[in-house]
């Protein structure tokens, strides 16, 4: 009997160029989470079962990147756009073998600049961004990782302030609490109070009550930290 194994090859049609590739991705049955980080970063049984891997599919003949989540339509001057400044300067390299954390990064920034001159919606980008950051938490590279959940940050607050959300399975409460941990682990003490004080205001109108409970531990946290600092300060 052949054992099944827990990578397959997926078959793609590029969007751009409209050549078919071959990508790999998870078996969904050997997908399994341990835990998950405050901000919904999930940890795997292990790295070669991680799918965030492969969430990437990178087109090997023209190098237009993208994700499940864009959308198949292109605005008007965009096909020219990434035309000139992806394909164009494409070097051919194969991303649809098996991948390692820096060859995952690798996709994903490709996937950020076609995105980026696709004219995604921010919160297509902002998901980009964050999965970017728990990949290089996952190395700890905590440079790095400061680096995409800032730009993650900034393309939710985006995102929610444009409504852009909507297109997408993230509820208002869940794109709060998002802004809100995203904000206190930069260091934007004040904006994830705000944030997290929004989430709190929801109780009682949603039934993501895990998601209220998250916030008030975090917002309880941060005060208690500053009230920390400031008596380390009066002494």
């Amino acid at each position: 009997m052949t054992e099944i194994e827990p990578i397959f090859d997926k078959t793609c049609e590029c969007k751009m160029c409209k050549k078919s590739f071959t990508t790999k991705k998870l078996r969904s049955r050997f997908i399994k989470v341990t835990s998950y980080d405050t901000d919904f970063c999930p940890f795997y049984t292990s790295e070669e079962t991680n799918p965030l891997l492969y969430h990437v599919s990178v087109c090997p003949h023209c190098g237009y990147s993208s994700t499940k989540d864009f959308s198949p339509y292109f605005p008007p001057g965009t096909l020219e756009e990434i035309q000139d400044k992806v394909c164009n300067q494409w070097v051919s390299r194969d991303f649809g073998q098996k991948r390692s954390v820096t060859d995952a990064v690798k996709a994903y920034k490709l996937a950020v600049y076609s995105g980026l001159l696709k004219k995604e919606k921010h919160i297509i980008i902002a998901g980009i961004y964050v999965r970017l950051a728990w990949l290089y938490r996952s190395t700890k590279n905590e440079e790095q990782e400061q680096r995409f959940l800032k730009l993650a940050t900034t393309a939710y607050l985006d995102s929610y302030m444009g409504d852009d959300y909507n297109i997408t399975q993230v509820s208002e409460v869940k794109m709060l609490y998002l802004i809100g941990e995203l904000s206190r682990r930069t260091n934007q003490n004040e904006q994830a109070v705000k944030f997290f004080s929004k989430v709190i205001e929801k109780q009682g109108k949603t039934s993501e009550s895990g998601i209220i409970d998250m916030a008030r531990e975090r917002w309880y946290e941060i005060r208690e930290n500053q009230k920390t600092e400031k008596q380390a300060q009066e002494i």
